[in-house]
């Protein structure tokens, strides 16, 4: 069975439903918690494939402010420089972006908060993840931060009215999503529960946020487990090829 790691930075963003998507799909997840005794492995050894998640922290937080951190962007690295099937999400494709050359900053417009829509670039037409989703995607955002420089060689696959940087590839198999498909009703409620500037800045009070996030959660599902099990097959294939090696 093919391996993934998951990586959860911040215990407020766990894997939910696109762990069970990825579970389903006949992946087997290692769930990892930086900075607490599940902490991470030193490197991808033993792994076909990565998923990074999201979490409070900033990209732009150094190794005082965040340590958790450094591990990382270590094993980011590692799968940008393997081209190892990677799906890094929010705070992930922040990291993910930052590793890679590209450039994070707090968000010019504010933060990103709710569920709101994506539109796919040209791009996205040639690329196996991305082709069969429609034109404009639902999405949960949530975020205060930008990706304003894509990383080196990057290919741009989605955009917002808000935020130009949505998704993006490097490579042939390392994703990165800004917004979020993982997430419960519940896990919405929390975080707007939570991050108070981010609902204030998005003119709408929580329980119209939780609410819309609420009803667009069967569509999310719709339209993201496929693109779960995409990515799983992209990680079968590596576990397949290696096995083909040994």
């Amino acid at each position: 069975m093919a391996r993934l790691l998951v990586v959860v930075p911040h215990p407020t963003d766990p894997p939910a439903r696109l762990g069970q998507w990825l579970g389903e799909a006949g992946l087997e997840l290692d769930e990892r918690r930086p900075g607490t005794e599940d902490d991470l492995p030193e490197s991808l050894d033993g792994y076909d494939g990565l998923l990074v998640l999201g979490g409070p922290q900033s990209a732009m937080d150094d190794e005082r402010t965040s340590p958790e951190l450094v591990g990382v962007r270590r094993l980011l690295a590692e799968a940008l420089a393997g081209d190892v099937p990677t799906l890094a999400v929010c705070l992930g494709a922040q990291l993910l972006a930052e590793v890679g050359g590209g450039r994070v900053r707090q968000g010019v417009d504010g933060p990103e908060v709710g569920a709101l829509l994506v539109a796919k670039r040209d791009a996205a037409d040639a690329d196996p993840l991305f082709r069969p989703l429609p034109l404009s995607p639902d999405v949960i955002q949530f975020h205060h931060d930008e990706i304003a420089e894509l990383p080196r060689g990057a290919t741009l696959l989605a955009s917002s009215p808000g935020y130009a940087h949505q998704a993006f590839r490097v490579g042939r198999h390392v994703y990165g999503l800004q917004f979020h498909i993982e997430t419960t009703p519940e896990i919405v409620a929390e975080w707007a529960e939570r991050d108070v500037v981010g609902v204030a800045a998005s003119g709408l009070d929580r329980e119209t946020i939780c609410a819309r996030a609420a009803a667009v959660h069967p569509d999310l599902e719709e339209v993201w487990a496929p693109f779960a099990g995409r990515f799983a097959d992209l990680v079968a294939s590596r576990a397949r090829a290696g096995a083909g090696t040994a």
